[in-house]
C-alpha cells in the first residue's frame, strides 16, 4: 500500500461517502440489543457492511468503468434495469434518510424548524457540491471526514473507559446473521458499486487516466476507508452494548445515539453530535447524488444537461421523502434491500473474481439463480409471508432471510466445473 497524500485523500473521501445517516444510528442500536454477544453480531454486521463494500471498490478499481459494467455480462439490457433499480432506490431512500436523520437529531432539538425547512436548505447544499464534482474528492477528503473520525472516535474511547452497570444478556437467537441482516440497512454495498464509480469519474476530471496508477489508488484507498469503517462499526456496536443497561430497553436509534453522546461528551455530547450527523449524512447524501447523476448522463451520452437535470430532480426528491421519520424510511427501505441486496452482493464477488473463473455463463447462471430465491424473501417482507413460509423452511437458510445464499454458491461451483469439463473436452 502507498500511503501517500492522494491515497489518504481519496480513502477519507470514500469512507465520508459511505459514513452516513445508517451507518451512525444501526450500530449502537444493534449492539444495544445484542448485549453480552456484541462481538457475535459485530462479525455479521461488519461482512455485510465492511467486507462487502471493500470488496466493491475492489471491483471497481478492477473494471474502472461505469456501474454498467457490473452487470454487463448478464445482458445489456439487465445491466440497464440493475442501474436504474439500484440509483432510483438510493435517491429515494437512504439519500432522503439522511436530511431526516440530521433533522431529527442536529437541528430539531436545537431549532425547532420543520422538516420541510430542514431538508430544503439540506438539499441546496448538497446539490451545489453535486453541481461542483471536480472538488468532490478533495473538500471531502481533506476537510470533513477528519472531523467526522475524530469526533466519532472521541465518544467511542470514553464511552469504552466509562463506568457500567452490567451487561444485559442477548435476545438473539442467531446473532451472526442478525448484524449481517442489519448490515443490509447501510446500504454499504449498494453504496459501494455507486459511489465507487463517482471517485474513478473524479480522478479522471483531475487528469489521473492511468489504469494501473487508479487501479492501485482506488485499491489503497480502499483499504483505508474499509479499516476506519471497521473501527467505527465495532466501537459503536460495543458502546451499545455497554449502556445497555442503562437506557430503556424500548428507545429508537436516534435517542441511544443522542444518549450515548450525552454519556460519554457530557453537557457538550449534544452540540458534538449534531456536527457529526450533519457532516456524515451530508458526504452520504453528496454521492449518492453525484453516482446517479454520472449514470444519467452516461445515458444520455455524456449529456451536462441530463446531469443537472437529474441533479435536481435528486434533490427535489430528497426534500419530498425526507419528510418521512427515520423509523418510517427504514421500514420502507427493507422489500428494495430484500431484493436488490443480494443481486448487488452477488455482482460484488463475481466481478472481483478473474475472468476465467467468472466468465459469462456463470454470470448469467449465478444472478439468474440469486433473482429467483430472493423472490420468497421479498414476498414475505411485503406482506406475503404466510404464503411463502412452506417454501422458506424447504431452502437451505431460507427462515433466516438468506434463501438465496446456498443456491447461489452451489450454481457458481456446478456452473464453474461444468464449464471446465467442456473447456476440456474441446
Amino acid at each position: 500500500m502507498r500511503l501517500n497524500k492522494e491515497t489518504f485523500i481519496t480513502g477519507f473521501a470514500l469512507f465520508s461517502m459511505f459514513f452516513g445517516a445508517g451507518n451512525l444510528i444501526l450500530p449502537p442500536s444493534l449492539g444495544f440489543k445484542a448485549g453480552d454477544m456484541w462481538f457475535l453480531v459485530t462479525i455479521g454486521f461488519v461482512i455485510s457492511a465492511v467486507l462487502l463494500p471493500l470488496l466493491g471498490i475492489f471491483a471497481h478499481a478492477r473494471l474502472q468503468g461505469t456501474m454498467l459494467d457490473f452487470a454487463k455480462k448478464v445482458s445489456p439490457t439487465f445491466s440497464l434495469l440493475y442501474c436504474f433499480t439500484v440509483y432510483a432506490i438510493s435517491i429515494s431512500l437512504p439519500s432522503p434518510r439522511t436530511a431526516s436523520v440530521t433533522h431529527e437529531m442536529a437541528i430539531q432539538p436545537f431549532f425547532g424548524s420543520s422538516s420541510l425547512v430542514t431538508s430544503s436548505v439540506y438539499f441546496s447544499i448538497v446539490l451545489f457540491f453535486v453541481l461542483n464534482r471536480s472538488k468532490i474528492l478533495t473538500i471531502l477528503g481533506k476537510f470533513l471526514t477528519p472531523i467526522i473520525f475524530i469526533v466519532i472516535l472521541s465518544i467511542i474511547c470514553i464511552g469504552m473507559f466509562s463506568e457500567h452497570v452490567p451487561m444485559n444478556i442477548s435476545d438473539f437467537e442467531t446473532p451472526i446473521i442478525k448484524g449481517l441482516l442489519e448490515g443490509y440497512q447501510t446500504f454499504d454495498a449498494i453504496g459501494a458499486v455507486v459511489v465507487g464509480g463517482v471517485v474513478i469519474i473524479s480522478l479522471k476530471l483531475k487528469g489521473k487516466q492511468s489504469f494501473e496508477e487508479n487501479r492501485r489508488l482506488i485499491r489503497d484507498a480502499g483499504l483505508i476507508a474499509g479499516i476506519g469503517l471497521f473501527i467505527v462499526y465495532a466501537g459503536l456496536i460495543f458502546n451499545g452494548a455497554l449502556f445497555n443497561g442503562t437506557f430503556e430497553k424500548e428507545i429508537s436509534r436516534t435517542e441511544l445515539l443522542s444518549g450515548l453522546s450525552l454519556q460519554t461528551l457530557g453537557n457538550i455530547g449534544s452540540t458534538f453530535l449534531s456536527v457529526l450527523v450533519s457532516l456524515a449524512c451530508f458526504t452520504t447524501a453528496v454521492g449518492i447524488v453525484t453516482g446517479t447523476a454520472d449514470f444519467i448522463k452516461g445515458v444520455f451520452k455524456e449529456s451536462h444537461q441530463a446531469y443537472v437535470i437529474t441533479a435536481v430532480v435528486g434533490c427535489v426528491l430528497g426534500v419530498v421523502m425526507g419528510q418521512l421519520d427515520v423509523h418510517d424510511i427504514i421500514v420502507v427501505a427493507i422489500p428494495a434491500l430484500m431484493f436488490i441486496y443480494p443481486i448487488t452482493i452477488v455482482l460484488i464477488l463475481l466481478n472481483v473474481l478473474p475472468d476465467k473463473l467468472a466468465p459469462v455463463a456463470v454470470f448469467r447462471s449465478v444472478v439468474l439463480v440469486t433473482i429467483l430465491f430472493s423472490l420468497p424473501d421479498f414476498l414475505a417482507s411485503i406482506g406475503f409471508k404466510d404464503q411463502v413460509q412452506p417454501i422458506l423452511e424447504i431452502i437451505p437458510l431460507g427462515i433466516y432471510s438468506l434463501a438465496w445464499l446456498l443456491p447461489a454458491i452451489t450454481t457458481f461451483i456446478i456452473s464453474t466445473i461444468f464449464i471446465k469439463l467442456l473447456n476440456a473436452k474441446q
